[in-house]
């Protein structure tokens, strides 16, 4: 699950003499405190911005309400106190007088996608999976690369797959070590693997579905851009990581973690590798993974033919993980403890959504919202589509950095970014795509995200050994992701 508010914690210890700091994420507040300190702040405004309202009319072919060009006028001013910020996640849940509020429905979904997942992984199908993926390539250890990075992505653009994947560095370092290739190699078939399943997610409901429901779209809306972002996106890493692994495998002393390697293989291979672990897949495990791929399609077929929203998602999920408790032969009580444990594990992500939008409750009730959208088309609204795009683009990679949660980006992000395409005349799906695919790429080496800082301790990876790693694969990918982002942007809309 890509979401920063999510606590991470590994029990694994510090590589002596090594100078990665595994505590680097704790030195940044948690998104929770950046995002109540951002109410405040927002609140703040409303005292000294002018307050401003856009005259809205119901756009039949977006199904929507939009603000309409040149109608923006000064209203009187509603400034925001402090029971107003303590109010303002309140409203974000529930605020019948905010358009851009009413998030329980979302929380909701969260939380029974949660469920969802707790009974799958109860089953242990997804872990048995993966693990039989890895030892079937031991021997053809190249070929793993490719085919791992595949399966990790499918879970991030399917259920954005990224805490999930700390169980895996025990079991594939040790694998990857005995092939002659260096931990980095391990760690990037892993992280980069879900990362860019992220990065491109196209049913994500962590990143995709939240913000097209926050940019009043439906999230099949440029679902075919984001399948080319994932497909391209996941072909470029796997030829850099494949590259780097033989360079390496042939010349050692060409690893950028060259002098850990010997305490590396001390560690990770002192042991049987978790051997002792089961690693083939029953037959029920086999009936659930389809099970799982069919719930995800399932959603897609409902939402793009039969106009399914959270509600009828969340429906299918809690039936979903019914019927697959019941073939699992969890038990009336493993299951429903199942399903509240992965409840309760994104606790947290429905918690960021409230909040998230508690700041846009801030904005619209102290009538700042449309002042502050009305500068913005007045900077950006001159610009050309492709322009415009990319300006998105960086706008969201700078506040990635500061708001690593995906969920909770969404939710503060879109509900003012992406009606601003409607005065630049290209789609809200583009900014949406811009948004995540932002998100995603900040996210292979944000040192306030827990899955980086999480999943370098344990492959015992020196921080800034990862970004000498990283930085030329990010320098590829920006180019091609704003190339993507420019052509649709240019091919839907002109250049001008």
């Amino acid at each position: 699950m890509s979401d920063a508010s999510k606590d991470t914690s590994t029990d694994n210890d510090d590589p002596g003499g090594s100078d990665h700091d595994p505590d680097l994420q704790s030195r940044f507040p948690t998104a929770y405190t950046i995002l109540f300190l951002l109410i405040i702040f927002v609140a703040a405004l409303t005292w000294i911005v002018p307050a401003g309202e856009y005259e809205r009319e119901m756009n039949e072919e977006v199904g929507r309400e939009v603000a309409v060009p040149d109608t923006y006028e000064t209203v009187e001013a509603n400034p925001q106190g402090p029971i107003d910020v303590l109010m303002a996640p309140i409203g974000g849940f529930y605020d019948p007088d905010s358009y851009a509020a009413n998030a329980i429905d979302v929380a909701l979904f969260v939380l029974l996608l949660g469920g969802f997942l707790g009974v799958v992984n109860a089953t242990g199908s997804i872990d048995t999976g993966m693990r039989s993926a890895m030892r079937s390539m031991e021997g053809r250890e190249i070929w793993m690369i490719p085919i791992l990075m595949t399966l990790f992505a499918v879970g991030g653009t399917t259920y954005g797959m990224a805490e999930e994947t700390l169980a895996f560095y025990a079991i594939l370092l040790p694998v990857v070590l005995r092939a002659g290739y260096d931990a980095v190699t391990g760690v990037a078939i892993i992280l980069i693997g879900a990362g860019i399943g992220v990065l491109g997610s196209t049913i994500n409901p962590f990143a995709t579905i939240i913000a097209s429901d926050a940019a009043q779209i439906p999230f099949t809306d440029g679902i075919i851009l984001r399948f080319v972002i994932l497909i391209g996106g996941l072909a470029i890493c796997v030829a850099y990581v494949m590259r780097y692994a033989a360079r390496v495998k042939a010349e050692p002393d060409r690893s950028v973690v060259r002098r850990q390697w010997k305490a590396h293989e001390r560690h990770f291979l002192k042991g049987d590798g978790g051997k002792e672990a089961d690693d083939t897949l029953s037959g029920t495990q086999k009936v659930i993974l389809v099970l799982f791929a069919a719930t995800f399609v399932a959603m897609i077929w409902g939402v793009s033919s039969q106009g399914w929203w959270m509600a009828r998602m969340g429906a299918l999920f809690l039936g979903a993980a019914i019927v697959i408790g019941v073939i699992g032969r969890l038990g009336e009580k493993r299951l429903t403890g199942a399903f509240l444990d992965g409840a309760r594990d994104l606790l947290g992500v429905a918690l960021v959504i409230g909040l998230a939008r508690g700041i846009v409750v801030v904005m619209e009730n102290g009538r700042i919202a449309d002042t502050i959208l009305n500068a913005s088309a007045e900077t950006l609204g001159e610009l050309s589509n492709v322009a415009f795009i990319s300006s998105m683009f960086g706008i969201e990679v700078g506040m990635s950095f500061f708001v690593p949660s995906s969920s909770g980006l969404a939710v503060l992000s879109m509900p003012i970014l992406a009606p601003l395409a409607d005065f630049a005349g290209v789609g809200r799906d583009l900014v949406v795509t811009a948004y995540q695919s932002a998100n995603g790429l900040v996210n292979l080496i944000n040192p306030t995200f827990a899955v980086v800082i999480g999943g370098l301790a344990i492959g015992r990876v020196p921080y800034d050994r990862w970004i000498v790693f990283i930085w030329p694969l990010l320098l590829i990918l920006t180019v091609f992701i704003m190339g993507s982002l420019a052509a649709s942007a240019w091919l839907t809309g002109g250049a001008a």
